[in-house]
């Protein structure tokens, strides 16, 4: 009787343990199903895409809203044609340009990193009394002019719907640099790809400098070469050295940039960035 006893014990312990394991997959089953359900909250949305934040601070000036906006990446300063915000306000913006150290000398500021925005999205879109610019693109310029600083066409740049702001080829004969990785101007258009990401040198004839545009200083240099047909004529360069009103041929060093994209339309074939200054 007690080995019987024994063995029908035996027998539901064994049945229990196989009940608590079959059990156990479906546990472990159901977890990853409930974690893709929670939204992540502190993943900043993608590029391009609508952003949703709290409106921390906001201030009108020169016909925009500027908008410090808790969002999933942190605090950002975002600008968009004014509209009636106020702190506490959720908001939802477009993408737009984004620009560095920018200057607002109607509020006497600068903002180490604001986004020009292409306009609020639903709740607080209430459009301004001016129609507002077409794209994020021609916000950003239509900012820079209001608040007296040079249009981001005026430094090269291109959109995808108007031709950039480049110099009138000049009667210049500007002799190439020597030394390695030295190219002429028509050189680092015509071979842009095979330059990409790489430290090139070219000496040219400053044709015109854009200063602290995104936290930088653009200038444009001819040396002859190119075709000014297609506008490969005039090579822009970025440096954070500051123009010297004395500069006239000059030869400068940097990473070259293929099919650069700034952003909001803005794009060059060839760019010259991180540049210093060649004796």
């Amino acid at each position: 009787m007690y080995r019987f006893i024994s063995l029908f014990c035996s027998i539901i312990f064994i049945i229990s343990l196989a009940a608590c394991s079959q059990d156990k997959p479906k546990e472990q089953a159901s977890t990853p199903q409930a974690t893709q359900q929670q939204p992540d909250l502190g993943t900043a949305a993608a590029p391009g895409a609508p952003v949703t934040g709290k409106v921390l601070e906001t201030m009108d000036s020169a016909g925009y809203t500027f908008m410090n906006v808790e969002t999933g990446a942190g605090p950002k300063w975002i600008a968009v044609n004014q509209a009636p915000v106020s702190v506490g306000d959720e908001v939802t913006y477009m993408d737009g340009m984004v620009m560095q150290n920018f200057v607002s000398k109607s509020l006497d500021r600068t903002f180490p990193e604001i986004v020009f925005s292409g306009g609020l999205v639903g709740k607080g879109a209430t459009p301004p009394a001016t129609p507002p610019p077409g794209t994020a693109a021609e916000s950003f310029s239509q900012a820079l002019r209001s608040e007296g600083a040079p249009a981001a066409g005026d430094a090269g740049m291109t959109t995808g719907s108007q031709k950039a702001v480049v110099p009138s080829s000049a009667d210049v004969k500007v002799e190439k640099a020597t030394g390695e990785n030295s190219y002429s101007v028509g050189e680092i258009f015509s071979k842009g790809a095979e330059l990409n990401g790489k430290t090139v040198v070219v000496r040219g004839k400053v044709m015109k400098v854009s200063p602290r545009i995104m936290g930088r200083n653009w200038i444009h240099l001819q040396d002859g070469t190119g075709n000014p047909a297609d506008n490969t004529h005039d090579l822009v360069v970025t440096t954070s050295l500051e123009p010297d009103p004395a500069w006239d041929i000059i030869t400068m060093e940097g990473i070259l940039a293929a099919d650069k994209d700034f952003g909001s339309g803005y794009t060059y074939a060839v760019i010259i960035e991180e540049a210093s200054l060649k004796q």
